[in-house]
């Protein structure tokens, strides 16, 4: 195309074009920009954007998660914004549920559920099993593992492990006049916890106060607030104690800057998290995070976090944690008054989580891995049967 003459059918093809780049900025001369504005009306990046809007919308949904604004689906839309869309069209990426199969495309189960999950095993162990998928993609080892011993049948070399990923978060100097914690993760992972601790430590630092961003809303399952026993009495208790804000659920975008102004990311976790994309975040910003070494916490935080020893007992597990959290307060309460609360260790945590869940870094894992099997043929042969160990 001319950069000083184009047709009416090469600004249409430009146009249609720009909307497949999925690009957040369009790659066109700003010659051509201007010549598309003025001859023909067309505006180059609201095009571009269009094609963004309509990649992500492309995604799988189902009645499970058609109003989630989890990280499942932040993450799948991450994959449709920015990946080519002639690499993605010869895939079907299956976020965890599995309802209709492509027999025309590559197929990927992306797994973010744990391995005795009623949709997991559906997948993977029933109606042909992992065997329909050409890939199956984990978001971390710990994750992948439980598979593995659960349905020791899954073939090694059809997996993958590609962790969860966010955009970086900047920082920016946290408050002098108080100790802000912050829990922003579903009430049912262990609010019932860190609101009694809260209280207590309070006795003791009555400058903190704590934030909680909490609320099955972020599924689309608000009702649930109200129906679970459990979660319903944790939110009661969050909008009746002392010193607790409850925002209930929030866009992503709010929450993040709540993250920059909180000093500590409490979080008791009583769920075994195959990833921990609220960690990731409390990591990016800044945060002091105190959390147990359960599931895949270890594995997401590196070991840069304020990690202390989980237990089954909840009674237990509630002292554990209100003494790492009561360390966690008296650092914050020290580096408040020194000249910046980010320390050597908390800038070494957010550079290390800012390189290696960087989504601009796991973007190019992705290509990556979706085009080393690109040849492979759609028809699925089950040509060995996995190892199995018996004493």
């Amino acid at each position: 195309m001319s950069n000083d003459l184009i047709t009416e059918d090469e600004a249409e093809k430009e146009r249609e074009l720009l909307k497949k780049s999925r690009l957040p900025k369009v790659e066109v001369s700003e010659e051509v920009q201007k010549e598309l504005a003025e001859k023909f009306g067309i505006d180059a990046q609201a095009e571009a954007e269009k094609g963004v809007a309509a990649a992500v919308a492309e995604f799988e949904r189902n009645e499970t998660n058609k109003n989630s604004f989890g990280g499942t689906e932040r993450m799948m839309e991450q994959l449709y914004r920015d990946l080519p869309s002639d690499l993605l069209d010869k895939y079907q990426i299956i976020p965890s549920r599995v309802r209709e199969l492509k027999e025309d495309k590559h197929r990927v189960l992306y797994l973010h559920d744990l391995a005795h999950d009623p949709e997991a095993k559906r997948a993977v162990d029933r109606e042909g099993g992992w065997a329909r998928f050409h890939r199956l993609v984990f978001v971390s080892h710990w994750q992948r593992n439980q598979f593995l011993n659960i349905y020791p049948n899954i073939p090694w070399s059809r997996t993958a492990v590609i962790q969860n990923s966010i955009i970086p978060i900047d920082l920016k100097e946290k408050p002098t006049d108080k100790i802000n914690l912050i829990y922003h993760t579903t009430p049912h992972r262990g609010l019932k916890i860190l609101l009694p601790v809260f209280s207590k430590l309070r006795e003791k630092h009555p400058n903190i106060h704590l934030d909680v961003y909490s609320s099955f809303a972020i599924y689309g399952w608000g009702e649930r607030d109200e129906t679970d026993a459990d979660s319903k009495a944790a939110i009661d208790l969050a909008k009746s104690t002392e010193g607790v804000t409850y925002h209930g659920f929030k866009p992503n975008d709010e929450v993040r800057t709540a993250l920059q102004d909180a000093h500590i990311f409490a979080y008791p976790s009583i769920w075994p998290e195959t990833s921990c994309i609220a960690l990731i975040e409390a990591m990016s910003a800044g945060c002091i995070c105190v959390h147990p070494d359960f599931a895949a916490l270890p594995e997401t935080s590196a070991n840069w976090t304020y990690m202390y020893a989980w237990h089954e007992d909840i009674q237990r597990h509630a002292q554990q944690f209100y003494s790492a959290l009561d360390v966690a307060i008296g650092v914050a309460q020290e580096q408040i008054q020194t000249e910046s609360f980010y320390t050597s260790q908390l800038m070494a945590q957010k550079n290390y989580v800012d390189l290696f869940n960087n989504w601009n870094t796991k973007k190019h894992h992705w290509q990556a891995f979706l085009k080393s099997f690109a040849n492979e043929e759609l028809e699925i042969k089950r040509q060995f049967q996995a190892f199995n160990y018996e004493a």
